[in-house]
């Protein structure tokens, strides 16, 4: 069905006159004759009839009209959508792993807002392991993620903007609370508290044990880093996580890697192979730029 003639149909049962109507579309007389006609012909009832100088709506033809401008109405309003978001206006999904919710998205999300000026771009924020939130994003769910290096990568655009450095950390009283510094080797004959499967901490944690050829003690797994720390404060073991202010805060022990030397990658990333709406693109390439201007290549940097 020709969205045009029902554009007519609705004008012309508005002004009732096929002059007037021809006249409001910018079309002639005819070929707003031949578009009706071709209208009642598809849908084989008559819409209109003659009623002494105005063309009047049949009683099909008013229950058509209901029909007729909830359809125009509602495409109009898509239309009016798709070019709001055609000029930037829209919502950026992003997901993140929770480390960087108390500081590092809100302040990038903060500066691009106030370098926009504008209020017609809105977030949404979620947060999740790494291994949820490269799912999600295939499923579509994030426009864009920071989180630990995906394990695959196929069809991810990927790229770091943020580390954190590693540090042991125990309760207070433990055999290691004394040192400032330590090997990781040091670690291996206490209980540990460790990132479960699906954390993107995990594999990086496991690759630094394989620098020295060794395996720690598991004694419990979780997947958020502030659970960890949580547990650490209470004895249930030591752990090795990124460095981050919450700890400063715990009664815990902080203690620095002498070697090997390690730190947690975070990354900007999105799938390369889904349309980046405007809104999407312009936040993306302001991330990308942000992180281009810095010295050492990093957004974020503690």
């Amino acid at each position: 069905m020709n969205l045009f003639y029902i554009r007519y149909f609705v004008e012309l049962a508005k002004e009732q006159q096929y002059t007037k109507a021809a006249k409001n579309l910018n079309i002639t007389q005819p070929s707003l004759s031949h578009a009706i006609h071709q209208l009642e012909e598809e849908l084989g009832v008559l819409l209109f009839e003659k009623t002494g100088r105005n063309t009047v709506l049949t009683r099909y033809g008013e229950e058509f009209l209901v029909y007729a401008e909830n359809t125009i109405r509602t495409l109009d309003q898509g239309i009016r959508l798709m070019q709001k978001a055609a000029h930037g206006e829209g919502v950026v999904r992003l997901g993140f792993v929770r480390p960087l919710g108390m500081d590092f998205v809100p302040g990038l999300v903060d500066d691009y807002r106030k370098r926009l000026q504008d209020e017609t771009v809105q977030f949404s924020f979620h947060t999740g392991t790494t291994h949820e939130l490269v799912n999600g994003l295939k499923e579509k769910q994030y426009d864009i993620i920071f989180c630990s290096r995906p394990v695959d990568e196929s069809g991810l655009s990927v790229l770091p903007v943020g580390r954190q450095d590693l540090v042991v950390i125990t309760p207070e009283g433990h055999p290691l609370a004394e040192e400032k510094n330590v090997d990781l080797a040091d670690t291996l004959k206490y209980p540990q508290i460790y990132f479960a499967e699906g954390s993107g901490m995990r594999d990086v944690i496991n690759e630094l044990y394989s620098l020295i050829g060794e395996t720690p003690q598991i004694a419990y797994e979780t997947e958020e880093d502030e659970v960890i720390a949580g547990l650490v404060a209470h004895n249930f073991g030591i752990a090795v996580v990124p460095y981050m202010k919450l700890l400063e805060r715990l009664t815990v022990k902080i203690l620095k890697l002498r070697k090997p030397r390690a730190d947690r990658m975070y990354y900007m990333v999105c799938d390369a192979t889904a349309y980046k709406p405007p809104c999407v693109q312009r936040f993306y390439d302001y991330v990308s730029e942000k992180n281009e201007m810095q010295e050492d290549k990093f957004i974020w940097n503690i």
